[in-house]
């Protein structure tokens, strides 16, 4: 399987550095038929650019996608889906600096030893600019999914160490940091803005809810439901972590309060965050990601060249001081292109 690809049936990959021409991803495994709206990707894409407020990195790109095969008059043809994002404002000069620098948090160092050779324009394949794809291709998915009933929302539940109490979806998209809690999203945005006054980045929680999920979906033992939404969540860059229902809360718990109480219609309660053995429970899913401060960040940090001799970097440019408010649409896709991967699988099996 390619290192570049996510996904079985609902297959994606994803192409393009952040400093080429162009980033991008195709689809194949989508049957004929299925209404694709351009707009509904467009959309999507607009919520990941960059450029929208003072907590993301103010590059200007208009992420205008173009559907270069598998469509036609709004509905897929059953072949590749090619769609095409070019990079408008690229400028690999400003990284001209730091070529011979290996950069602290990014992927140079581990990248060089890898493969010999790194893209110095940035970060290229491994830039937050990949996931462009991504959402294009997720888009599409969260489309089809829609039509089975199925909502995916993603929000910043945790940034800067301000954390949203209360979930209200209809507030996420109402402040730039895309916080589900009115209370605290003018805090969260302070808390951002004071890093990035002193140099510096702050990490934080996004979580992603999958509704209306039916029970069934999963196989048992190596592609079990959760174990795909983790690999497809941890693919994103900065994100170290990932936790289901109370996660990592269960370890404090005992038997007698983690498990998940069952009724005629499935689980009563949610500890698990829908999921039991792999396999979807019928009850919302609950995903939390850890996502790391941004690695480029205007202090001076210890590091070396790429011949090893010892210096000191201070990364200057366009960078995000919190990654939270844009990798929730990205999680967002991640998870959704799972889910539908999942269904399609689960398709297949009832029908054979």
């Amino acid at each position: 399987m390619s290192s570049n690809a996510f996904g079985e049936r609902f297959r994606i990959v994803t192409f393009g550095e952040s400093h080429g021409p162009a980033i991008g991803a195709v689809i194949d495994g989508v049957r004929p038929g299925v209404r694709f709206d351009l707009a509904e990707v467009q959309r999507e894409m607009n919520r990941r650019r960059p450029g929208r407020s003072d907590v993301t990195s103010p590059r200007e790109e208009e992420d205008r996608v173009e559907v270069l095969s598998g469509v036609f008059e709004g509905k897929t043809l059953g072949t590749p889906i090619c769609l095409l994002v070019r990079n408008r404002d690229a400028d690999p000069s400003a990284y001209e600096a730091l070529r011979d620098v290996v950069r602290p948090g990014h992927a140079d160092f581990a990248w060089l030893a890898k493969y010999g050779i790194r893209d110095h324009r940035g970060g290229g394949r491994s830039s937050g600019r990949e996931t462009a794809g991504r959402v294009a291709a997720g888009a599409l998915a969260k489309s089809m999914l829609a039509e089975r009933g199925i909502r995916v929302v993603g929000f910043t539940r945790e940034a800067g160490g301000v954390r949203a109490e209360r979930v209200d979806y209809d507030e996420i998209e109402r402040n730039p940091m895309r916080s589900p809690d009115a209370a605290v999203a003018e805090r969260m945005r302070e808390a951002v803005l004071a890093a990035q006054a002193d140099g510096d980045s702050v990490g934080g929680i996004v979580e992603v809810h999958a509704l209306g999920v039916p029970a069934g979906l999963g196989d048992p033992v190596f592609e079990k439901l959760d174990a795909t939404l983790a690999q497809a969540l941890v693919s994103i860059g900065g994100v170290k972590g990932v936790e289901f229902g109370d996660g990592f809360a269960l370890a404090r718990m005992r038997g007698s309060q983690s498990n998940d109480a069952i009724g005629p219609g499935g689980p009563v309660t949610n500890r698990a965050g829908g999921t039991l053995g792999g396999i979807s429970s019928g009850a919302p899913i609950v995903v939390r990601c850890v996502v790391k401060p941004t690695s480029s960040i205007a202090k001076p940090q210890r590091t070396v060249t790429t011949s090893g001799e010892p210096t000191t970097v201070s990364v200057e440019g366009r960078h995000d001081p919190c990654l939270c408010p844009r990798i929730v649409p990205v999680a967002e896709a991640m998870a959704a292109l799972a889910i539908e991967d999942a269904l399609e699988a689960q398709e297949a099996l009832r029908s054979s």
